[in-house]
């Protein structure tokens, strides 16, 4: 286990995927990391995304629009001690090449299989965003 209760192995995956995530190394990486049947959020349009290629498609759109970064700054078991939550800040690389992070962080929810795969992320709404009774709700992340 690692220092928060995490699987080691999970906990070196997931390291390792947000390190490579907004470097040249984010393709090769996906096959290692990402069941063939994973099932993704796209936050950007509301959907899910299923399959790894599916994945890849979403990850070049992000990146032809922009430079994404994203840093893991925690790990931690789910309440019900199966998925694995990751804390990260968000953030993107401006034209001049600075890197800009949001000021608030998000979750990011990691289920995975026998092999140690991921198989679904989530991306759950913050207690402070989730709308009142009989408004819709928004994907923020």
């Amino acid at each position: 286990m690692g220092p928060e209760g995490v699987p080691a192995a999970q906990e070196a995956l997931l390291r390792r995927m947000y390190e490579v995530f907004s470097t040249d190394e984010r393709e090769p990486f996906l096959e290692r990391c990402l069941a063939p049947d994973v099932d993704w959020p796209n936050v950007l349009d509301g959907v899910r995304l299923h399959g790894r290629e599916a994945v890849r498609a979403y990850w070049a759109r992000q990146f032809a629009a922009g430079h994404p970064l994203v840093r893991l700054e925690g790990l931690r078991p789910d309440e019900d001690g199966e998925p694995v939550v990751a804390t990260v800040r968000l953030g993107m690389r401006d034209a001049s090449g600075d890197d800009r992070w949001a000021e608030e962080t998000v979750e990011h929810v990691y289920r995975f299989d026998g092999d140690g795969l991921v198989t679904r992320m989530d991306v759950p709404v913050p207690r402070a965003a989730r709308p009142l009774r009989g408004e819709t709700a928004g994907l923020g992340a």
